[in-house]
């Protein structure tokens, strides 16, 4: 940690917890007595930063403890327009982390943001106020099995897991190598080489019951090859796509289908009828029925014969409840 880096984070350490005991400071930034003596002097003298010491409290404080203090330090400039853009991208990031996974761990952001704002600290709260984000379908997750995760993809270490199949109902323990955390519809995913299974597999977060990071490297698998097995299918059931969804959507139901994001290598034409013709490659298909299932009497499944029929048999199902 340089010089710089070690007197902003100083500063944003008391803005964050607004009284900080000297002992933590020499533990968190691995500085000596001397060395901290020296920053908070500077800091004093040069940035004209209010730091007191409050024996009452046991530690380091801005003396105006009610409003947090602009302190003019070289290193981060921003404009108005890019302090703007900081406080939307902190806030749609906690909003639509429902799950409460990454959110403890980016709470400091609000405080820099907010000291690197300064004056303008109404102005953040303002925005934060004026936008929502509404999460429908997110699941609990567990933080302690998020910065295990975490750890594994950043030393690229491997996992030995307890996960817990949702479709099948049971519990399985395996060693994974993790490749990539994905955030998709409202919850997360980790796309991971499975040695149990020997191949690549995408695991609800959710359903890591346990999660303990090993001294084992993990299994490299390329980018290529991953954005092939992933991406090629529908979803997150991922998988070398073996069939191709041909659907036909009505033109009231076409004027939203024909502007949303169902595959990345997606075909979309109208017809001189208005009809909208959707094809993409894909593997299995539960999630797909679904989303088709919501479009109801709005979409026709043109091929292939056996999702036409699987989407036929649940809608049997459907209206067999209301019989």
């Amino acid at each position: 940690m340089s010089d710089m880096e070690r007197l902003h984070r100083i500063k944003y350490m008391i803005q964050q917890r607004k009284c900080v005991p000297r002992e933590d400071f020499l533990s968190e930034l691995e500085i000596s007595p001397a060395t901290f003596k020296r920053d908070l002097e500077y800091l004093r003298s040069r940035m004209q930063a209010s730091i007191v010491y409050d024996r009452f409290m046991g530690g380091y404080k801005f003396e105006n403890s009610s409003s947090i203090e602009r302190i003019e330090m070289p290193g981060l400039w921003f404009s108005e327009k890019e302090a703007t853009a900081l406080v939307l991208m902190q806030h749609l990031l906690s909003s639509l982390d429902q799950g409460g996974l990454i959110g403890p761990h980016i709470e400091p952001l609000t405080a820099i943001i907010d000291g690197i704002l300064g004056q303008s600290e109404a102005t953040a709260k303002e925005l934060r106020k004026r936008i929502k984000v509404i999460g429908m379908g997110s699941r609990k997750n567990s933080i302690e099995n998020f910065s295990e995760i975490g750890a594994a993809l950043l030393k690229r270490n491997r996992l030995e897991i307890t996960y817990h199949s949702r479709g099948k109902d049971e519990n399985t323990a395996r060693e994974i190598s993790p490749q990539r955390l994905i955030y998709y519809r409202e919850n997360w995913y980790l796309d991971a080489y499975c040695h149990l299974r020997n191949g690549l597999r995408s695991f609800s977060v959710d359903g890591i019951q346990s999660a303990v990071l090993t001294n084992k490297k993990a299994q490299e698998v390329s980018e290529k090859e991953c954005q092939e097995h992933f991406a090629e299918s529908y979803g997150i059931f991922s998988g070398k796509a073996t069939q191709r969804a041909k659907l036909r959507f009505t033109p009231e139901h076409a004027r939203w289908v024909s502007g949303e994001h169902w595959h990345g290598q997606q075909v979309g034409s109208f017809d001189k009828e208005g009809y909208y013709n959707l094809e993409f490659d894909y593997n299995l298909d539960p999630e797909l029925v679904m989303d088709i299932l919501k479009h109801g009497s709005g979409v026709e499944v043109i091929g292939p014969a056996s999702l036409k029929a699987r989407v036929k048999t649940e809608l049997g199902k459907a209206l067999g409840n209301y019989q």
